[in-house]
């Protein structure tokens, strides 16, 4: 079966530059160049909230791993971390000098990664919105930064044609890819992490891998390609790109397998639920389009995380081995089932950590908002305090 468009959203007033589902899929967030996020409920005839804070447009925004936060970045420099809740309360810090293009959380969501117009990917600790380090080779913009599934590597894309891989231990680069014509939009990590992909404005898609540092498939497309996001099972690969379409490719077979007309205008984003049953895009037409994925239900066990054998099988994308942890469909056998009651204690304790994960954020961005207020509060007291002493002088002269 093809995939589906299932809903579109309303109620962005200009592009939208970014979309993100939360880890259950309950909600969907936008960021747009009208300076607003809108956070979607998945449930029908749930209202939208829409979330104001920023300056100028919101170009990046991410859920959390547990669902609690959302993080965005603006062209007013800032990076704000909310509670999408009602209330939409909301952290701010100056993260650049420049536009922010891109926010990323680890997967432990312990970290967050920023990129720039001020040429540098910086690294933060979410609790207390704390600066970490700086990486900075990069001599354009910086359009996209992304953590490793492990949280070992950082990979950036910029205006100087290059992707670049970095250890954040040792914080060096160590390795730059070069074989971009044109500016890089996009960059991410294969769910193995053992590739990466990158599309730009030369109208390709690329995979290497980050083990030997090299090419395994080139898509050539005949368009900008904006956004692009994996499929959890790691074989399907999602672009969005300015003649308006959505294209889906099959890594396995090294081919194009959909091409997804919706949007009027430069289809600007595109992203994977977390579990891949569903991937929404948004465009310069103002709208947001939930989609059905249709594939296959029959990943096996490739979409639950699991550690990946750099001896599977190869695929050929225009000529190169495709060995990044890309796995063919599996036959179960008995041996490798685990029982019931095993998966069950796995996903009970699984959520349980999750929750308390989750509460522990909320927990954080409320005592950061507290903080924020006191000091506001305390300026104000300071500033009326120092203009009662004028007056008290100008009396007494």
């Amino acid at each position: 079966e093809d995939p589906s468009l299932e809903r579109h959203f309303k109620g962005h007033r200009d592009a939208v530059t970014s979309v993100d589902f939360s880890c259950a899929k309950k909600q969907l967030v936008s960021g747009s160049m009208d300076s607003s996020l809108m956070i979607w409920s998945m449930k029908p005839q749930m209202r939208a909230y829409r979330f104001l804070g920023h300056k100028d447009a919101v170009l990046c925004v991410q859920f959390s791993p547990s669902g609690h936060l959302v993080a965005s970045g603006s062209r007013d420099k800032t990076v704000r971390l909310w509670i999408p809740s009602v209330k939409g309360e909301s952290t701010v810090f100056k993260a650049h000098t420049g536009t922010v293009r891109s926010v990323h959380f680890s997967s432990d969501g312990q970290s967050l990664v920023t990129a720039s117009d001020d040429k540098t990917i910086k690294v933060w600790t979410v609790h207390r919105q704390k600066f970490l380090f700086s990486l900075s080779q990069h001599i354009n913009w910086v359009r996209c930064a992304r953590f490793s599934p492990d949280g070992r590597l950082i990979v950036s894309s910029s205006d100087d044609k290059t992707v670049k891989l970095w250890d954040k231990t040792s914080r060096e680069c160590i390795h730059s890819f070069c074989e971009h014509g044109g500016f890089v939009n996009h960059v991410d990590f294969h769910p193995s992490g053992t590739c990466i992909a990158a599309g730009g404005t030369d109208s390709t898609v690329k995979l290497w891998d980050v083990r030997m540092n090299r090419l395994l498939q080139h898509y050539q497309g005949n368009s900008v390609v904006n956004s692009l996001s994996f499929h959890p099972s790691g074989n399907y690969l999602v672009t969005a790109s300015s003649d308006s379409t959505l294209k889906i490719l099959d890594l396995l077979e090294g081919r194009l397998l959909y091409t997804l007309h919706g949007h009027q205008g430069p289809a600007t984003c595109v992203a994977f639920s977390r579990d891949g049953d569903l991937f929404a895009s948004g465009g310069s037409d103002e709208q947001v389009m939930v989609w059905k994925t249709n594939f296959d239900a029959d990943y096996g066990d490739v979409v639950k995380p699991q550690k990946y054998s750099s001896s599977v099988d190869g695929t050929h994308g225009t000529g190169s081995e495709m060995d990044c942890g890309i796995h063919h469909k599996k036959t179960k056998t008995q041996d490798s089932v685990r029982t019931q009651e095993q998966q069950e204690e796995e996903t009970s304790l699984a959520n349980t950590l999750e929750h308390i994960m989750g509460q522990l954020d909320v927990l954080t961005q409320t005592v950061s908002i507290l903080e924020q207020r006191l000091t506001l509060t305390e300026d104000k007291l300071k500033e009326c305090l120092e203009t009662q002493q004028k007056i008290i002088q100008n009396k007494t002269n």
